[in-house]
């Protein structure tokens, strides 16, 4: 799976022409053998009075070129070069095998379509494509912790091309979009996660700050509220609204206070209205963040005193 531009550049410094290339009976042994311990290598046996060898090679240079040097394609003309294709037993052209490690994987015959390849390579890189897929999403979350939102987007757009439904760059790329203050885009995009991935943290996670960010607008000037509140320390509409106002400008802390305060002073205010609004805080902060590790804590602490 790539997360890369899709070009003939790899990563390396290789160039497509050490990505693809053309073998023989003496090269087999360096250019697939030796080149599969670094690298997942597609023999293409094919012929030059073939036609649907003519369809599938353009197909796997297009393919190979967009894994970012995790593959490679080398092709052996069956006419020029019958001893290999004898040894591994082809019996009709195109006929591809994949070497990793030395050794052949697995294969396939006649000319697929993108899709099938991509399938076909995807699977083989196994634990590759994972591990690929984990680092992706951890350079999106650093550019996102460094203010880099465009770098972000572009990190998920791109795991979306491989892979259109993924719930978490999907809930990704809606965050880049609800920080630069585009909430409709937002909710456009999280829109898109399938049913049954919809409770996914991640996504839950955007959906709740989707929803703080739409009450943001709602509740008021902060310090407006606060004169309010102490005009009148009992007004828990006020306390309420001061808090979510808090929150939306990253008073995350005092926010929580004040709803745990709604909690402590009386617990089934508008149906539990401050627990609830904590709740969301919450999912909307992830679980890890200092502030929702306190607020738990301190909830906890008012609702089994």
């Amino acid at each position: 799976m790539n997360f890369g531009s899709g070009g003939s550049a790899t990563a390396g410094g290789q160039g497509s022409a050490d990505l693809i290339k053309d073998t023989s009976t003496a090269g087999f042994a360096r250019d697939v053998i030796e080149a599969s311990k670094s690298a997942l290598v597609l023999v293409d046996f094919w012929a030059t009075w073939c036609g649907p060898c003519r369809t599938l090679g353009p197909t796997l240079e297009k393919v190979v070129k967009s894994y970012g040097g995790k593959v490679r394609l080398v092709k052996i003309d069956i006419d020029k070069h019958q001893a290999i294709a004898q040894q591994l037993r082809v019996q009709s052209v195109p006929t591809v095998y994949a070497f990793k490690d030395g050794r052949p994987l697995d294969g396939f015959m006649g000319a697929l379509p993108e899709s099938q390849v991509r399938a076909f390579i995807d699977r083989l890189l196994g634990e590759d494509a994972g591990d690929e897929l984990q680092e992706a999403m951890a350079a999106a979350e650093a550019a996102i912790a460094q203010g880099d939102l465009q770098a972000a987007a572009e990190i998920y757009a791109a795991v979306l091309q491989q892979d259109q439904l993924n719930p978490d760059a999907l809930a990704g790329l809606a965050n880049c979009y609800l920080k630069s203050g585009d909430l409709d885009r937002a909710e456009q995009t999280i829109a898109l996660v399938p049913p049954d991935k919809r409770n996914a943290g991640a996504v839950q996670a955007i959906r709740a700050a989707l929803e703080l960010a739409r009450k943001a607008g709602q509740a008021g000037d902060a310090a407006e509220l606060e004169a309010r509140l102490a005009a009148n320390p009992g007004d828990h509409q006020t306390r309420f609204d001061l808090a979510i106002a808090l929150a939306t400008k990253g008073f995350k802390v005092e926010a929580v206070e004040h709803l745990v305060e709604i909690v402590r002073r009386q617990r089934m205010w508008n149906e539990e209205a401050a627990r609830k609004q904590l709740v969301q805080f919450f999912e909307a902060w992830g679980p890890k963040d200092p502030a929702t590790l306190e607020g738990r804590r301190k909830l906890s602490s008012v609702l089994f005193s």
